[in-house]
């Protein structure tokens, strides 16, 4: 490994921890040895890579001294391992919602909970999600991090909803959505294919995009009536969702 960093290097990794760096060049930061290593197996890129420590990455890296580490890590606490990675191209496949659900999110703000999202989502075998202009980045630092390698399995890309949404109900394509004045999850019928749309953490689906759904779900409390909450997060949410939908097939 080589050992020296430069001060030009340590300021251009930090400014991508800007969106508009991150569009402009095509690069996004991932740290931590298991996340870099997953990302790396799962067939995307890095274009340079830091160590601070043992770790063998299995591709040329950088050896770095703790205090560049701290000073390059977009992480309150940093890793070992720091690489900047090249982003890959998305682009949906409408094929993919006739035999296979789709995740259509609609102005979630949280990267966190996008992350969660994009991992709930690879744990369901579910290989598409798409974003409305408004959602959180995929590649802000705490998104990447939340999905926890995921990302490099699950195709994540942006565009306005409510065409797409129009398009599958031509196709007869289902297009649930949850809704607190929706049908209850567990006795209504689900299918294969289709796609469902989570909303925005506090305003839920916009009334253009939930115009578009076909058919409206609720996740009711248990028991019935019981006093709770106002709602579940929607990283928890879509997890709940996707685990019935694929309860359904077995």
């Amino acid at each position: 490994m080589d050992n020296v960093i430069t001060k030009s290097a340590v300021s251009r990794i930090r400014s991508l921890r800007d969106k508009r760096f991150r569009d402009q060049s095509g690069l996004f930061v991932a740290e931590g040895a298991k996340l870099v290593r997953d990302l790396i197996d799962g067939g995307m890129e890095p274009e340079s890579l830091y160590v601070c420590g043992d770790d063998d990455m299995g591709v040329p890296a950088v050896a770095v001294s703790a205090g560049d580490m701290a000073r390059m890590s977009h992480l309150k606490t940093p890793s070992s391992v720091l690489a900047v990675m090249k982003k890959r191209p998305a682009v949906f496949d409408c094929a993919s919602w006739h035999d296979n659900l789709v995740i259509a999110l609609d102005g979630v703000q949280d990267p966190g909970n996008l992350g969660t999202i994009i991992r709930a989502a690879d744990w369901f075998g579910i290989e598409q999600i798409v974003c409305s202009p408004s959602t959180a980045d995929l590649y802000n630092t705490k998104a990447v991090q939340a999905t926890m390698g995921a990302l490099c399995r699950v195709n994540v890309c942006y565009m306005p909803l409510e065409p797409l949404l129009e398009r599958a109900a031509g196709e007869d394509v289902p297009v649930y959505g949850t809704f607190l004045d929706g049908d209850d999850i567990y006795s209504s019928p689900l299918t294969r294919g289709g796609v469902v749309v989570m909303g925005n953490e506090g305003q839920g689906i916009s009334d253009s995009v939930g115009a578009a759904v076909t058919r409206r779900l609720l996740i009711p409390p248990f028991p019935a009536g019981r006093v709770t909450g106002e709602s579940l997060n929607v990283g928890v949410a879509t997890a709940i969702v996707c685990a019935l939908f694929r309860g359904r097939l077995r």
